[in-house]
């Protein structure tokens, strides 16, 4: 009976350990990235990571003449399927457009709500902080 008890106190110290570093892992947008500091970022695809709790889209792109790696944050994999998206839907070597809100800390890091390729056709990364901001931009500016 001791030994019941004590597997499942240490079940349960694990199960907390890990929800407690999911919890810090996942972020709120305001702390990571401002609002006030958008970005245009136009390049080429290196990596698309479809992982959890968000995405990334890793870009080589032209900022003031010279070309920097950016990181930039999209949905949970389970958002933009709903939004039509794949693990395969940004092979490296896209050239993409991304309107986005660079990192509190100044890195190369960004949050965007949507995408454009050249030809003008537009996907959302399924961020909602970051639809509703970008919304709220609009409206501001209209």
């Amino acid at each position: 009976m001791q030994m019941k008890k004590w597997t499942a106190a240490a079940i349960g110290a694990v199960l907390a350990v890990g929800a407690a570093g999911a919890a810090v892992a996942h972020h709120s947008f305001a702390t990571e990235f401002d609002r006030n500091k958008p970005i245009r970022l136009e390049g080429k695809v290196v990596k698309f990571e479809w992982v959890n709790p968000h995405s990334w889209i890793h870009i080589d792109a032209n900022v003031n003449g010279r070309v920097q790696r950016w990181r930039v944050e999209g949905g949970a994999p389970s958002a933009l399927l709903r939004r039509g998206w794949n693990r395969n839907s940004l092979p490296a070597g896209t050239e993409i457009i991304v309107d986005a809100f660079r990192a509190r800390d100044g890195d190369t890091r960004a949050s965007a709500a949507e995408i454009r390729f050249p030809n003008g056709r537009e996907l959302s990364l399924g961020n909602p902080t970051t639809e509703a901001v970008a919304a709220a931009a609009r409206r501001a500016g209209n």
